[in-house]
């Protein structure tokens, strides 16, 4: 059984519940972090000793980093179908799970904070529309390639998808009145329909 610490509504935990669903695995989930607390205790630090979340213990293999988790679960119990095996699909994947880390989640991040765990009065609007500016632009960069591909690694689902699509749901959530992008609406409309993202994404409220 695949042993998960982190809350529910962590979207890095979210990222390992859903690569974990696609692929069948049996989890067993710990509340850990934010309300919960107990990330900064000696137990959970001598696992990961940044005392973020998530952290995972798969038998013998503990690991921290969600997108290390993701590559992990994919190359594990996954080749082939979460991870590609074609060389070009396969570094267009860690490309875009890169890519995520560097632009997509510092773009959404610090608007996501002021609008959703900030109150009203203590917002800055500025960083708000900093935020918004960056995110769209995110977008824009996600439709372009999804103009030639299905999805971000080519014409299956992948892990490539995961982090990006979890991005893109609270980006869609924020700003309703962002700019057209058909093929990322395409793309994420068929997202949704997968059962481990309405699971552990959509059904979860954005806090």
């Amino acid at each position: 059984m695949l042993h998960v610490w982190g809350r529910a509504n962590s979207i890095n935990v979210q990222k390992v519940m859903w690569a974990a669903s696609e692929l069948g695995l049996e989890t067993q989930r710990t509340d850990l972090a934010g309300a919960f607390g107990g990330n900064r205790e000696p137990d959970y630090l001598a696992m990961n000793p940044n005392g973020l979340v998530p952290t995972i213990e798969d038998g013998p293999v503990r690991l921290w980093e969600s997108n290390a988790i993701v590559r992990y679960l994919a190359h594990q119990y996954g080749q082939g179908t979460l991870e590609p095996t074609e060389p070009v699909a396969f570094g267009r994947a860690q490309q875009w799970m890169d890519w995520q880390i560097t632009t997509l989640g510092p773009a959404l991040t610090p608007g996501f904070w002021q609008i959703v765990r900030t109150p009203k009065e203590k917002q800055d609007a500025k960083i708000i529309e900093t935020s918004r500016a960056n995110s769209i632009s995110a977008v824009q960069i996600l439709d372009a390639q999804l103009a030639d591909t299905k999805y971000l690694a080519g014409d299956a689902f992948s892990m490539a998808d995961i982090p990006a699509s979890i991005f893109g749901y609270r980006i869609d959530a924020l700003y309703k009145d962002r700019p057209p992008a058909p093929n990322f609406d395409r793309w994420f409309g068929a997202i949704k329909k997968r059962p481990g993202f309405k699971q552990h994404i959509l059904d979860i409220p954005l806090t």
